[in-house]
This record gives C-alpha cells, sequence and structure tokens, in this order.
C-alpha cells in the first residue's frame, strides 16, 4: 500500500507479522498507488502513476513500474508539505519521507516496501515483514487477510477510530494515510493506534 491508512498499522499493532502480498495481480483503484490525506480544500487523494501495458494484461503487483514521465513525486510532496508543513511533528519527520521519494525506485511494490519500513522505524513498531511464497485465494486460518478489506471505497467496520487533533477541519476525518497521523500526533502515535 501506498502511505498506507491509520487502519493498517491498527492492524499490524495487533499482529504478530506483517504478510506482504508478492503474487498477486495489481489492482486498480485501491491503496497499492493511491493514498488519502487532508488539505485545507477537504479530502485529497494522490495517486502514484504507473505503465500499464493492455487493459487484458495481468501483471504482478512487483512488476508494476512508476511512470516517471508525470512529475508526480512532485505533485505529491507539495500537496504534503501544504497539508501537513504547520504540523507539530512534519519537520520531524518530512526529511525522513522525502528521502524515500527522492530515490525514485522504479517499481511501485518496491517505493511501497521502503514507505512501510520507514513508518515501522518511525512508529517504532518493531513486527516482521514477510513475504508471501506464492498466490492463495484463502488465507490460512491464523491470518488476517486484509488484501481487499482495507479499500478506498470500503470503510473498515473492524476498526473504530477515535478521533485526533488533524490540521485542516471541523471534524475528523478517518482512516488518513499514516503521515496525517504523524505529522501531527508525533512519538504519540503508536500510543494512539494502541
Amino acid at each position: 500500500m501506498y502511505n498506507p491508512p491509520v487502519a493498517y498499522f491498527w492492524h499490524a499493532l495487533h499482529s504478530d507479522e506483517v504478510q506482504l502480498e508478492t503474487h498477486e495481480n495489481y489492482i486498480k483503484q485501491s491503496y497499492r498507488n493511491r493514498c488519502h490525506v487532508l488539505t485545507a480544500q477537504g479530502l485529497q487523494p494522490l495517486s502514484v502513476p504507473v505503465v500499464r501495458g493492455s487493459s487484458k494484461d495481468k501483471t504482478l503487483i512487483t512488476e508494476i513500474e512508476i511512470d516517471y514521465s508525470q512529475k508526480w513525486h512532485s505533485v505529491h510532496w507539495r500537496t504534503i508539505q501544504a497539508a501537513y508543513g504547520r504540523a507539530p511533528y512534519f519537520e520531524f519527520y518530512s526529511d525522513y519521507i522525502k528521502e524515500v521519494y527522492e530515490r525514485q525506485p522504479k517499481f511501485l511494490f518496491q517505493l511501497n516496501v521502503d514507505l512501510l519500513q520507514l513508518y515501522f522505524k518511525l512508529l517504532k513498531l518493531k513486527r516482521p515483514l514477510q513475504y508471501t511464497a506464492f498466490y492463495s485465494d484463502q488465507a490460512p486460518e491464523n491470518v488476517l487477510d486484509l488484501r481487499n478489506k482495507i479499500h478506498p471505497k470500503i470503510y473498515p467496520d473492524n476498526l473504530h477510530v477515535k478521533p485526533y487533533t488533524q490540521v485542516f477541519g471541523k471534524h475528523f476525518v478517518p482512516d488518513l494515510s499514516i503521515i496525517d497521523l504523524l505529522f501531527t500526533q508525533g512519538p504519540a502515535s503508536l500510543s494512539y493506534l494502541q
């Protein structure tokens, strides 16, 4: 997931390990290449453009290339700066996140893994990351399968998000990207997730 939503980290905190699906086909209009941030204009989706073949092609998630012909990373970073530049912990975390953007990895999966590892580190969330060895429709009984449960069009019914102070708006907006929580709550983010 690209800058995963807060719900993802809540589940990670309450798990023994996190498994990343490496054998699924890329799914459009999911959190695999998008996230939501809160700006002065309201909820703002940010999408990473990807290089795709024909619409009939099924491409593994690990083989999806990022389209750098579009200056999306500059647009995303300017949007993040405008949205969170005045947040209490923006200066504390922003250089780490910006550095991941500046690496410009070729593949979406690598960008997502780099960001995920950074967020785990910033949250001090010590969970091993495992990669799936093959694709299966059914997860084992002892595995919580969130591949299609945390989705931009599905509100997580199994997570009761308690409000925290956000930069914009009078009403709390739930399930934004983890950057919203980090920039506004800082080191208290992990306590919030507990």
